[in-house]
């Protein structure tokens, strides 16, 4: 049975590529700071589940650190130069984007196919985990169509996804962590910690003043979090729950969706939302890291308003 740990495998074996490949990249004065980080990373995935809870512990510090401190910077692999991307570009135009294509298309017909075909009572992948796998599959699919068809160097995959990682930096494990600090809040009973506070500020019967409150606060703390899944279980059970719902009696479908909402207004505004606001910035080469941020702030700041009142008018019509 091919199982999630495999796609660990995987994944760790390229940041493992990634560490030796920075460890050898001389012209990047920080490339024993790179290499330390994505070996890290490499070790997590590969063996994060026997070093246990506590060496895990102490392998984030360690990524925190190199961060924190600016040893980790941006190396020059020795892959293709702008003018030859151009080039190819001019020869081959959308047909380039056929091999990421693959990707998704394995992932959803083969979903469909193993779901709705005796191929799925096999037992080949985990279940309800084939769609990991068949992603991780149409990856290895597409860099197997770019060998035969582009025939490139053997380690340019490696070479040019270390070129993207390092644009990206630190900035890439930023959704794994978050998610992890959200649960680990919520754990520690931060969420009742803010209902006391919410309940000893708003005064009795403040309906609007809970709403405006319950949908700014999903947005600071998804700025915080860079990730309004990490925040909403925090605020939903310092707000949402005992006092829009329980005590105001406001519909649990309207609070929770247009919560949520709320929350996706605060990733627009953060670049804690590394997937969403600087990956984009890394990959479109723009100047401005923080560029993405700052245009979707005239968008994100009116939708909040109108989330809170939609709360305030919808939820408890």
């Amino acid at each position: 049975m091919i199982t999630l740990h495999w796609l660990y495998l995987l994944a760790g074996a390229m940041f493992a590529g990634f560490a030796i490949l920075s460890a050898g990249d001389r012209s990047n004065a920080k490339r024993w700071g790179n290499a330390a980080f994505w070996g890290l990373m490499a070790l997590s995935l590969l063996g994060g589940d026997l070093i246990g809870d506590l060496g895990n512990g102490f392998l984030v510090l360690g990524l925190a650190a190199l961060a924190g401190f600016g040893l980790v910077g941006r190396g020059q692999p020795a892959t293709t130069s702008e003018a030859e991307r151009e080039a190819w570009s001019a020869r081959l135009g959308n047909k380039l984007f056929l091999p990421a294509l693959i990707i998704p298309a394995t992932a959803l017909f083969g979903t469909l196919l193993y779901n709705y075909s005796p191929l799925g009572q096999s037992g080949l992948f985990e279940a309800k985990r084939e769609t990991y796998v068949l992603l991780g599959l149409g990856v290895l699919l597409a860099i197997l169509t770019i060998f035969v068809w582009l025939k490139p160097p053997p380690l340019t995959p490696l070479q040019e996804g270390r070129r993207l990682i390092d644009s990206i930096g630190w900035a890439a494990v930023l959704p794994q962590m978050l998610a992890a600090l959200g649960v680990l809040f919520a754990a520690a009973g931060v969420g009742d910690i803010i209902g006391g506070l919410t309940r000893s500020v708003i005064p009795d019967g403040s309906l609007f003043l809970t709403a405006a409150v319950f949908g700014i606060g999903m947005a600071l703390f998804t700025m915080v979090m860079g990730n309004a899944f990490a925040a909403f279980p925090v605020m939903t059970a310092a707000i949402g729950v005992p006092l829009l719902i329980q005590d105001y009696g406001g519909d649990p479908a309207v609070v929770g969706a247009v919560g949520m909402l709320a929350g996706f207004c605060g990733t627009l505004m953060t670049p804690m939302a590394a997937n969403f606001n600087l990956v984009p910035a890394a990959l479109l080469e723009l100047k401005d890291q923080y560029g993405v941020v700052k245009a979707q702030v005239a968008t994100a700041l009116p939708l909040l308003a109108l989330n809170i009142l939609i709360i305030y008018v919808a939820a408890f019509r």
